[in-house]
């Protein structure tokens, strides 16, 4: 079951955040084809966000044709977004969790972490592009 949470500092809006974090669920198989999402309420309360605000991520997540309501039922995991390199991910999973633990045991915060991941991840990636 994924657990979403909210980065009041992101700039990014809830109910979208909500969306990312469902597809990055589902690039990495943490949520498959069949998998209940926790219900409207549910995540309103936990997040203390206005139910309206979940249910426009649903609707967009049903949109994508990622997840589709069964009244009565729930919402469901209909689509991944998964692909061939699913098998690479446990092993570099691994390997970031032990960056992650030099980085905290260094005496890095986590929004000094982030910023460093984040800064280094771009260049890598503007390389290559």
């Amino acid at each position: 079951m994924i657990n979403f949470y909210l980065d009041v500092k992101s700039g990014v809006s809830p109910y979208q955040q909500l969306v990312q974090q469902v597809q990055q669920a589902l690039r990495v198989g943490l949520l498959s084809v069949g998998d209940q999402l926790p219900t409207v309420r549910d995540v309103a309360a936990k997040l203390a966000i206005n139910p309206n605000t979940v249910l426009k991520a649903y609707r967009e997540l049903e949109h994508l044709g990622l997840i589709t309501p069964r009244p009565g039922q729930g919402t469901f995991v209909t689509r991944t977004l998964a692909d061939d390199s699913l098998a690479a991910h446990e092993p570099l999973h691994l390997e970031l969790r032990e960056w992650l633990d030099k980085a905290l045991r260094a005496g890095l915060d986590a929004d000094s972490i982030e910023a460093l991941f984040m800064t280094t991840f771009r260049k890598v990636v503007g390389a290559t592009q």
